[in-house]
């Protein structure tokens, strides 16, 4: 099976000197969407390193534009508890 086709261009919502730092809370991918490959890829046992090579692809080709877009839809409730934690851990405010 050939890897999906990815989007590598910026958004454009906003400026890259106003990104926020690097930060898994605010990553949507770290966030959001490891979980839900997570929990797609071990339905099934994987037995070798190659398997889950295969595994992870087919799963991250086969992600709903829709699991993508709820991720992203949280991010800006996400960016205002961090700013309101200023920084600090904010997850059990969510």
């Amino acid at each position: 099976m050939l890897p999906c086709k990815t989007n590598t261009s910026a958004p454009g919502f906003i400026s890259p000197d106003l990104w926020p730092p690097s930060s898994p809370d605010l990553n949507p991918v770290d966030y959001e969407i490891w979980a839900v490959m997570q929990r797609r890829v071990y339905q099934r046992k994987i037995h070798t390193v190659d398997e889950l090579n295969q595994r992870l692809i087919e799963v991250w080709c086969g992600l709903e534009q829709s699991t993508v877009d709820m991720a992203i839809d949280q991010w800006r409730k996400r960016l205002r508890a961090s700013v309101l934690a200023k920084g600090e851990h904010f997850e059990h405010s969510l």
